[in-house]
């Protein structure tokens, strides 16, 4: 590198520039060599070597490398040998102005510190895909613990790059940062805060990637696509996207759907409401006549012989109806229900099934239908459960009750006399 820079030297001034000027001529002269040397050793680095490292990763046996060539990697490390260059003929080029050698050993150093860190974080994103795409972290907030990772690597290299710009210890800006933790917790609070509510919402398993999550606060109620540091965001069933802060998931109540799709059936809780005024004691008559009902004949042989069994033990005048123990429509009724539904083969018998008789209302008698279905695909439980009570609101008049029904314009109608009665 001497002879060059002689050689320059005498060719300049040979030439008849002063010895002067020749120096400033010779360093403009180098800086382009440098520049055009550097450019060269980047082309070749990426076009060719890093090409032959993807091209030998593509044909490797092992499958994990691949995602090296994917995510493109080795491209950060083009960067490397031109700022290498700079830094190894540095000292060279400058040597006749010392004053600016620092200055372009500070900026390549950083520079190194900087694409260094790239690095590194490449590495970690095909790290972070790798452990996503594995069955045993599919549901578990990977991104927040990556993204934190990334944070630390930022702030790290930045107190590197202040300390070899500054000429400064790294634990001198440690220690002035300390100074500033109060303005640091107000301007990363939001982050703070997502990263102990993502720590607690994975040791505690309340969420994961996939879960239906239902949250009224904010009108979410979908599935949930995404978890990182900052917010979780759901897909509604139109499709639309709700972000959420992470936070918000320890400090509000939400809805998980999750123990749902776990069991395989899905709850069926609705009531029918029966008009007060059409509940009767079943006379012989209806009685013989819901008989010929397959499913609740038995019961009412037996619930029959047993009324009468106590009635005749305790001696009872049953020629008024309300002495001593009967039967009423609405009791059959419910009876009825059950034995459908556990005899329906679309409703999971292994769980709880109940009919069950609420106080009553301005809207008649509320009977509750509570089961399970034994599936949880949203339209195939819809089309049950209409199935279900598409059955029971015609079924209820072989009971000889009626389903209340707000009275509408065409019932008033009826009521008032027609005009050829007047």
């Amino acid at each position: 590198m001497d002879k060059i820079e002689h050689w320059i030297d005498a060719f300049l001034v040979n030439s008849g520039v002063s010895d002067e000027f020749a120096m400033y001529i010779r360093l403009l002269i180098l800086l382009v060599v440098l520049f055009l040397v550097s450019a060269t050793a980047f082309l070749i680095t990426k076009q060719i070597v890093i090409r032959l490292i993807y091209k030998f990763v593509r044909k490797s046996t092992v499958k994990w490398d691949d995602l090296l060539a994917e995510k493109r990697v080795f491209d950060h490390v083009a960067h490397v040998v031109p700022a290498l260059f700079v830094r190894f003929l540095a000292p060279v080029i400058f040597s006749d102005f010392t004053y600016m050698l620092p200055v372009v050993e500070k900026l390549t150093d950083s520079y190194l510190v900087i694409v260094g860190t790239m690095i590194v974080i490449a590495f970690l994103k095909v790290i972070e895909y790798w452990l996503s795409s594995h069955p045993a972290f599919q549901d578990k907030p990977l991104v927040s613990y990556f993204q934190l990772i990334r944070i630390i690597l930022y702030g790290v290299a930045f107190v590197l790059v202040l300390s070899i710009l500054l000429d400064q210890s790294p634990v001198y800006f440690l220690s002035a940062f300390g100074a500033m933790t109060a303005i640091l917790l107000l301007i990363f609070q939001n982050t703070i805060l997502g990263l102990v509510a993502s720590v607690q919402l994975s040791a505690n398993d309340s969420i994961r990637v996939g879960d239906w999550v239902e949250m009224p606060k904010f009108n979410a109620d979908g599935d949930v696509i995404e978890i990182n540091l900052n917010n979780v965001k759901i897909q509604n069933w139109d499709k639309t996207i709700t972000t959420i802060p992470t936070y918000h998931f320890n400090s509000d109540s939400f809805k998980n759907w999750r123990g749902m799709r776990q069991s395989g059936g899905r709850r069926i809780k609705r009531s029918i409401y029966i008009d007060v005024h059409t509940i009767k004691f079943v006379d012989r008559e209806l009685r013989e006549n819901l008989k010929k009902n397959h499913l609740i004949s038995g019961f009412i042989t037996a619930r029959q012989k047993e009324i009468d069994e106590f009635n005749q033990k305790h001696e009872i005048d049953t020629s008024l109806l309300i002495n001593g123990r009967r039967m009423t429509n609405i009791g059959v009724f419910r009876a009825y229900i059950e034995a459908y539904l556990r005899s329906h083969p679309r409703v999971k018998q292994d769980a709880s099934i109940m009919v069950r008789q609420l106080a009553a209302e301005s809207h008649g008698i509320p009977m509750e239908i509570y089961c399970f279905s034994d599936t949880i695909v949203w339209v195939e439980y819809e089309s049950l459960q209409s199935d279900i009570f598409d059955h029971l609101y015609a079924a209820a008049r072989f009971f000889e009750l009626d389903i209340f029904q707000s009275p509408s314009g065409r019932d008033i109608s009826n009521l008032m006399p027609s005009q050829e009665s007047r």
